[in-house]
């Protein structure tokens, strides 16, 4: 057990970032908001999209490994430039609606702890430092610091033994789906698959993977079961991460919020409440911190991957270890990712809001997404011998048909 612990740490890398990222500001608003107007009835979801999100990210991690580019750059290569731009204009709104809405998920929590400070300065701080810190730092030393940060989120893991919980209910919403047909409902579940299976993360894991590559062994890979079980340890890893997380959320805020008939989060402060039965006065100062240091992670992860969508698309050169003279269209066109999300913060749009539209706008685009990675993992002129097995396209073809079903039905209830 000790050295299969020991292995874990050893391999854990893009996978464990990934799955640290995917729990950013946007994913705590939208399972806190879960469990408030549902309780336990979303449970489920966290034990559903575990093996479902595993699986996308294991094939874009492989695509990765296997190709050394990323998503990009296997479209721009091997598949008609209108599918790459298509692919694009698809995933580019979301992610900068993303970076806008945890930035302002970032400045209102700050606000919230010295409110002598407007919310505009902090979401202008919050840009600029991300923004120095991304071109100065390698972002590995970047995501080494911050994602203990993020360590807070597992007082999540705590509050649901200090209350009162009825843990039959837990286990029975949990293993038993429950699905309603009404538009709240199918708009909740729609940001919940979207933020757990969200297209920015398929560029991301794959360009991560390829990096990794070519910076350990030069721009060549040998790709064999050892260096593929290890990928898959370490992806699994990161979701098995992010679905705790995502689980214990919904399970504290359907613990403590609901109950109360605190059925509708507009505000950040009323997130933090999920937190008070532990932390008492610390509630703001602690659940602050984890929304920062998730912000913070999460970013870089965001623009980080509309900076590699376009530098694969135009063949320039690319890298978050590279320096700025070395790279100057990728860190130009991270930095425009940022400051176009700052915008957002300027539209009179509540951060809560913000950030649970951005989910439910991933789940609407996902689809596409996941059906163009699997098409890319089955082709053997790409993958060669390593293309996705039966397991994984049975588990890919779910996930696709699964967030196309709840994206149709939304649709079909919104028009």
């Amino acid at each position: 057990m000790l050295g299969r612990l020991k292995k874990l740490l050893r391999i854990a890398g893009p996978g464990l970032i990934t799955g640290a990222s995917d729990d950013d500001p946007s994913g705590l608003a939208t399972y806190t908001q879960a469990g408030a107007a549902f309780g336990f009835q979303m449970l489920w979801t966290a034990l559903i999209t575990f093996p479902l999100m595993a699986t996308i990210q294991g094939m874009c991690a492989r695509i990765g490994l296997v190709t050394c580019q990323g998503l990009t750059g296997t479209l721009r290569k091997h598949y008609p430039r209108w599918l790459l731009y298509t692919m694009l204009l698809v995933s580019f709104p979301a992610i900068v609606l993303n970076i806008g809405a945890d930035i302002e998920g970032m400045a209102a929590v700050s606000h919230m702890l010295l409110p002598a400070v407007p919310v505009f300065a902090y979401s202008l701080f919050y840009a600029l430092l991300l923004i120095y810190l991304i071109i100065r730092l390698p972002f590995h030393r970047i995501a080494s610091i911050l994602k203990w940060l993020c360590v807070v989120l597992f007082l999540y893991l705590l509050v649901p033994f200090i209350v009162h919980v009825r843990w039959g209910d837990v286990l029975r919403h949990t293993f038993v789906p429950e699905i309603h047909g009404g538009k709240d409902f199918l708009n909740m579940l729609v940001a919940i698959l979207g933020t757990t299976i969200s297209p920015y993360l398929f560029f991301w894991q794959a360009t991560l993977e390829a990096e990794e590559s070519n910076t350990n062994k030069g721009g060549r890979i040998m790709v064999n079961k050892q260096v593929l079980g290890d990928m898959r340890d370490d992806v699994n890893l990161g979701m098995l991460f992010s679905n705790l997380v995502m689980f214990f959320i919904i399970l504290t805020a359907g613990a403590v919020l609901f109950p109360h008939g605190i059925h509708q989060v507009d505000t950040i402060e009323q997130a933090a409440r999920a937190l008070e039965p532990l932390t008492g006065p610390l509630t703001y100062i602690i659940f602050s911190v984890g929304v920062i240091g998730t912000g913070l992670l999460a970013v870089p992860v965001l623009a980080g991957s509309v900076a590699f969508m376009v530098g694969e698309t135009f063949d320039v050169p690319q890298g978050l270890d590279k320096k700025f003279g070395e790279a100057p269209v990728f860190y130009l066109t991270l930095a425009g990712a940022v400051l176009l999300g700052l915008v957002v913060n300027f539209v009179g749009i509540s951060p809560v809001q913000a950030l649970i539209w951005t989910a439910v706008l991933y789940g609407l685009t996902a689809p596409v997404m996941i059906a163009v990675v699997m098409h890319i993992g089955n082709n053997k002129a790409i993958m060669g011998e390593h293309t996705n097995s039966r397991l994984s396209n049975i588990l890919g073809g779910i996930t696709f048909l699964f967030m196309t079903a709840a994206a149709v039905a939304l649709l079909w209830f919104m028009f």
